[in-house]
This record gives structure tokens, C-alpha cells and sequence, in this order.
């Protein structure tokens, strides 16, 4: 009985898993928001059963996936069912929450980053460069346009842009990161009230304002940026590439702790829930807002700011 009713509902949440993947890669507006829902059936099947039965539901969603979409649909099936898969057994294991969402990101990681690799080695296809060779005819074609209209284009403006898409180019490990762990906790978002509404247990986020990162970020923030002062490496290198990544992450870090500490001040002063939600949104729109979120962040893990507005609390 146990058997039969593990098959019966592996096999309706295969099912679901065919439809959903069905709208994503043939119904181009729905399925970019039905796409956030891919990792559903595999979180649910991994949260309920074993670990050898969630690789056996895996391996027949990515044989399903290339049989209704062909191999296009393979790389989908692959990094949502292995996402969905060790989200759902860490669940099932009674894990945090931030220890789920860090696992997923992970893995979500490993399948971009072994994807791109096999798109270039299988198919000489580097989807980084054709993207920055697309944005650079864009900046071409514009220039162009401006100078049929006898119109003479700022030049200060034209490299600008040209040193935002070398900067884009050399930035990429970063977005690969960033957006993994974006697309990680947009999955959680959409399919958690699910699982909770069929009787699983999720766990729970802690609260924002009790988020405090490791104090050791801040000293490799720092050792990192002295290294760049010292070394000053030429752009285009490898050590230029390196310290690049590393600085864009760290600071994105001190953003977060930054973050963090804005909703633990205004919760300790009694301000409207509003307030720090108003102050994240103005972070992606306001360069300044950023930059002074960054020095809070990093004046929080230097110096206790938190556990100095508690005491005098």
C-alpha cells in the first residue's frame, strides 16, 4: 500500500511538473511566472520521501522534460528538479530555513555554472559573450542613429557605457551568484504556501533584523580592498578579475547586514514597518541610499551597533 500510493503520487506530481514545464517554455508571458513554480512537485515529493525515490522522481522528470521538449528542455528540468529535490530532503530532515535556501542556492549554482561550461565545450556557444557583443552593437546602433540625425553623441556618455558593459563582462561569476540565490528564494516564495497548505512543515524565516553575518566577511572586505590599493591590477587581467568579483560580493554583503540593521533600528524605535521596506526599495534606486546602507552595514559588524542600541534600550 505504502509502494502503491508513493508510485500514485509521484506519478500525478509528474504530471504537474509536465504542465508546468509545458507553459513555461511555450506560453512566453505566463511561463515566466509559472517558471518560479518548476521546483513544486520536487520539493513536495522530496519533503514526503526518501532520498533514493527523490532521484528515481528526478531522473523521470528529466526523461519526461526531454520527451515533451527535447533537449532544450533538459537544462530546465535539471537545475529546478535538483534544487527542488535537496530543498524538499533538507526539509524533510528539519533544517532551518536559511539552511535550505543556502543548500538550494548552491546547487542552483552548480547546474548554471556546469550548464554554461557544456553550452561552450559540446556547442561552442558562450552566451556571456554574445550578450556583451549584443550590448555593444546596441551602443553602436544608437550612436548611429544620433549621428544621422546630425545630432553629435557625448562621447563621455559613450564610455560610459562601454566601460559599464566591460564592467558587466567582468562581473559575471557575481550575477551568476546573485542571481542563483535570487531565483532560490523566489522559488521559496512561491512554492512554500503551497507546501504548507497541504499539511507539510516548512520552516520558518527568522526575522530580517535578527540577521548578523559573520564578523570574519568584514576583515576579508577589508584585506580585499587593501589588496586592490596595493596591487592596482590592470584591467583585463586575472588578478583585476578576481579582486573585481570579490569586492562586488563583500559589498553586496555589507548592503545586506546594512539592511539588517535599519529594520532592527526602526523596530527598536517603534517606526512604522513601513519605513525600512521604503528605505530596500530606494537601495535599488538611489546610488547614495546604497552607499550609506554599505557604510552601516559595515559599522554594524565592526563595531556592535545592534547590541550597543540594546543595551542603551
Amino acid at each position: 500500500m505504502k509502494n502503491t500510493y508513493k508510485l500514485t503520487e509521484g506519478a500525478i506530481l509528474l504530471a504537474i511538473f509536465a504542465v508546468l514545464l509545458l507553459i513555461t517554455l511555450y506560453i512566453p508571458g505566463l511561463g515566466m511566472i509559472v517558471n518560479f513554480f518548476l521546483a513544486l512537485p520536487f520539493l513536495m515529493f522530496a519533503s514526503k520521501h526518501d532520498w533514493k525515490s527523490t532521484a528515481v522522481f528526478t531522473l523521470a522528470a528529466v526523461l519526461l522534460s526531454m520527451i515533451l521538449g527535447s533537449f532544450l528542455a533538459i537544462p530546465l528540468a535539471l537545475a529546478y528538479g535538483t534544487t527542488g529535490a535537496v530543498m524538499g530532503y533538507l526539509v524533510r530532515e528539519g533544517k532551518s530555513r536559511f539552511a535550505v535556501y543556502i543548500a538550494g542556492s548552491i546547487v542552483f549554482l552548480v547546474n548554471l555554472v556546469a550548464q554554461y561550461a557544456l553550452s561552450i565545450v559540446l556547442f561552442n556557444i558562450n552566451f556571456i559573450d554574445e550578450m556583451v557583443t549584443v550590448f555593444r552593437s546596441s551602443v553602436d546602433q544608437a550612436v548611429k542613429m544620433l549621428e544621422q540625425m546630425n545630432q553629435t553623441p557625448d562621447e563621455k556618455l559613450i564610455n560610459q557605457f562601454d566601460s559599464m558593459v566591460d564592467m558587466i563582462e567582468v562581473l559575471m561569476p557575481s550575477m551568476f551568484v546573485l542571481s542563483s540565490f535570487l531565483i532560490v528564494f523566489l522559488l521559496q516564495f512561491a512554492s512554500f504556501p503551497f507546501m504548507k497548505r497541504f499539511g507539510i512543515k516548512v520552516p520558518g524565516w527568522r526575522p530580517l533584523r535578527e540577521l548578523n553575518l559573520p564578523k570574519s566577511i568584514l576583515w576579508y572586505y577589508l584585506i580585499t580592498m587593501i589588496v586592490a590599493l596595493v596591487m592596482q591590477p590592470v584591467q583585463g587581467s586575472y588578478w583585476f578579475w578576481v579582486i573585481s568579483n570579490l569586492t562586488f560580493i563583500l559589498q553586496m554583503l555589507m548592503v545586506l547586514q546594512g539592511i539588517a540593521f535599519i529594520f532592527y533600528f526602526t523596530q527598536i524605535k517603534g517606526y512604522p514597518r513601513a519605513v525600512p521596506i521604503i528605505v530596500v526599495v530606494l537601495v535599488f534606486l538611489l546610488p547614495f541610499v546604497l552607499y550609506i546602507v554599505r557604510i552601516l552595514g559595515i559599522m554594524d559588524l565592526g563595531f556592535d551597533l545592534r547590541k550597543r542600541l540594546g543595551e542603551k534600550k
